[in-house]
């Protein structure tokens, strides 16, 4: 690990000023940012440290919509009350992530600004049509993320909170990847107010929609349809865990499965 500075902000405004004056990298939980450090694979000059701003923090409903503050641990939206009432598909996927030390320090900012391209929570913010909050702006899910580790937050911008919408119905499933815990394939499927969604993570090199399972879903909300629909293996991901037509082959699988456990 490269020499670095530890500054930690007291508020979202502070965090900001200190990013600007610095140039420095936020830090969330540090599940990933602190692991590339390790390997030499990330050398930021000046980190500066998130987890005392009580603003980040928190889970609340307000209307028809949780709202998860960024700093919120994967631990925390597992055991949340409102979130198991409201969207019990959200904190059975924070529950899944990773393992136990995982859950207990990451984040849902981190997370979301990394995009890694395995990672579960992107599929619950795009499959449910959530709202990312900055301290600048907001971010629609379908406009967010734009490519492997990559997102539409400016150099700088701040995730503060996520607002995800209270669905009719929804699930997530995936294969796992045993030695990481992250999502060989994983599917999250929503019935919304505004229509059938279906988000894949693992499969690609960042989260997308699956269409044609949103358009078959549309006609006929069940396990069957879902499965029917077969997915173009084009674009998809090859490595030593598996080839693009079984990563293909697994979205439908586990489109069906998702729409199963969503009643």
């Amino acid at each position: 690990m490269y020499s670095f500075e530890l500054k930690k902000a007291d508020s979202v405004a502070d965090a900001a000023a200190l990013i600007k004056e610095t140039g420095g990298k936020p830090l969330a939980g540090g599940q990933s940012l602190v692991a590339a450090m390790k390997m030499r694979l990330a050398q930021p000059g000046t980190l500066v440290e998130l987890s005392g701003i009580a603003e980040l923090q928190g889970i609340r409903r307000e209307g028809d919509a949780i709202v998860v503050g960024a700093m919120t641990r994967h631990a925390e939206v597992a055991a949340s009350a409102a979130v198991k009432s409201a969207i019990p598909a959200l904190a059975m996927l924070a529950e899944g992530i990773g393992d136990r030390q995982v859950r207990n320090m990451g984040t849902l900012g981190g997370s979301l600004a990394n995009n890694d391209p395995a990672a579960c929570y992107p599929a619950a913010v795009l499959g449910l049509g959530a709202t990312v909050h900055t301290n600048t702006r907001k971010i629609a899910a379908d406009e967010f993320f734009k490519g492997m580790y990559e997102t539409a937050l400016d150099d700088g911008e701040l995730i503060t909170a996520v607002s995800f919408p209270v669905p009719k119905k929804a699930a997530y499933v995936k294969f796992v990847q045993p030695a990481s815990r992250f999502a060989l394939v994983g599917v999250f499927v929503a019935q919304t107010a505004s229509g059938v969604r279906v988000a894949v993570t693992g499969a690609a090199s960042s989260v997308f929609r699956a269409r044609p399972i949103e358009e078959a879903l549309a006609k006929s909300f069940t396990a069957d349809a879902a499965r029917a629909v077969k997915t173009a293996a084009d674009g998809l991901n090859t490595d030593l865990h598996g080839s693009a037509e079984y990563r293909a082959h697994l979205v439908s699988v586990l489109a069906g499965r998702a729409v199963a456990a969503a009643g």
